[in-house]
């Protein structure tokens, strides 16, 4: 079979990996950038602008997550790892979308089923290609994949279990318009069959829509006690009347989180594990790198690097989830999202004492900033690198304060990725 793998990065390279197991497979890449990297040695690769409107002739073309179905031109099918990867895998499949969380609930559901003595798989979005775990997974593990928007734009499966969380604008320099977005996102309950749950934040309207597709499987709330769903009540996780554990189990900080564990918890109790593994699942996971990430201390002062929120809503739920004196480092890129919720939860927030913000956007977010906080202390600065850019917050910081870096948008204009500014911060803030 003569096969296009459109897109050479992280996942093209696990595609090209998968289907080159098979000696009877012809492969091409196909990809507009040079290629960081070649493997084996001697792949034939088309490289170049023009290079994804080159695709007649071929079988099957892969497309990698990020490349938009639309910029592909073929003749053959339009294929992808996560088609083939819910086509051919043994195990049941818990899916993960949302516009922010959706790391995070992924990881929870995976810290209790390993708990519960389950062998889990966590793949997708959250980093490890899915191809490449898909030979050694049985029929009784289980799979918790994160989905993004770009997994989810051509997927012709939806998961056992399809958690749908917060949803509002986000890639719309990607997708068509804000329509294209959901209705990818709506993959994930569009094809459950009986038997299969969708559960859903009831508070979103677009997740709610998502949930209402036509679909056979059920449709449970979560955080709301009156739907079957896991929510909160006297600082106790409850099903129904039953107190499954207290929330001081949870070793995550910010009310964001403890809705993001009522889904994790509604999807535990779909399975019937028992309190003690939640109990012990939610203690064990201290959650993710770059978010909401406790770095260190100095001259009383805490440091939080959230450099995983490139969206405003992300940045929203992290000053929230903070009592004291805040000093904000905001900007990167602007991906056309709508910042006057962040604008407004700012000027809510009376403990925020200054902002700094870096970037691109620098200008604009300012100037939306000071619309609803005119008093506010709001310095826009031209810095190309972050050391300097925190040495200005800690001299805002007083004895008590925190300062956050929760930037709300993309970091590709001063930064390889939001793992990269995260580490820069992480290492400037421990050697300040």
């Amino acid at each position: 079979m003569k096969i296009a793998i459109a897109g050479y990065g992280q996942e093209g390279r696990s595609s090209y990996r998968y289907w080159s197991a098979d000696p009877k497979n012809e492969l091409t890449v196909f990809d507009e950038n040079k290629l960081e990297q070649m493997e084996p040695d001697g792949v034939f690769a088309i490289i170049g602008t023009d290079a994804f409107s080159q695709l007649n002739g071929y079988d099957l073309v892969i497309r990698t997550a990020g490349l938009a179905p639309s910029k592909i031109v073929t003749d053959g099918k339009i294929w992808s790892a996560t088609n083939e990867f819910f086509a051919k895998c043994p195990a049941q499949i818990i899916g993960v979308t949302g516009t922010k969380g959706k790391g995070t609930t992924a990881s929870l559901i995976a810290s209790i089923f390993e708990a519960a003595g389950k062998k889990v798989w966590l793949l997708g979005n959250i980093g490890t290609p899915s191809l490449d775990s898909l030979r050694n997974i049985k029929s009784d593990d289980i799979v918790i994949y994160e989905l993004s928007s770009f997994q989810l734009w051509d997927l012709e499966y939806s998961p056992h279990v399809a958690v749908v969380l917060l949803i509002e604008p986000d890639h719309l320099n990607v997708h068509i318009d804000f329509d294209d977005y959901v209705n990818a996102k709506a993959n994930i309950r569009r094809f459950q069959k009986a038997g299969d749950l969708c559960v859903f934040n009831p508070a979103n309207d677009l997740s709610l829509q998502i949930a209402n597709v036509s679909s056979e499987g059920k449709a449970v709330r979560y955080a709301v006690p009156d739907d079957g769903g896991v929510y909160v009540r006297d600082g106790s996780f409850r099903d129904n009347e039953h107190i499954i554990c207290s929330i001081d189990a949870l070793q995550l900080i910010g009310n964001h989180n403890v809705e993001n564990a009522c889904a994790a918890l509604t999807v535990a109790r779909f399975y019937k594990l028992t309190d003690v593994d939640i109990e012990s699942g939610l203690r064990k996971f201290q959650g993710l790198p770059h978010r909401i990430e406790f770095v260190r201390e100095i001259d009383g002062v805490k440091y939080y690097n959230d450099s995983f929120s490139s969206a405003p809503s992300a940045t929203v739920a992290a000053i929230k989830s903070f009592k004291q004196p805040e000093v904000l480092i905001l900007g990167g890129i602007d991906k056309g999202a709508d910042f006057s919720e962040l604008a407004d939860a700012i000027a809510g927030q009376k403990n925020i004492k200054s902002v700094i913000i870096m970037g691109e956007i620098r200008q604009k977010l300012a100037e939306i900033i000071q619309t609803t906080s005119p008093i506010l202390q709001v310095e826009t600065t031209d810095l190309t690198t972050l050391q300097p850019i925190v040495e200005l917050a800690k001299s805002y910081a007083q004895p008590g304060d925190v300062v956050v870096m929760s930037p709300g948008c993309a970091s590709f204009d001063m930064f390889n990725n939001f793992y990269d500014r995260g580490d820069q911060f992480r290492n400037i803030v421990n050697n300040l």
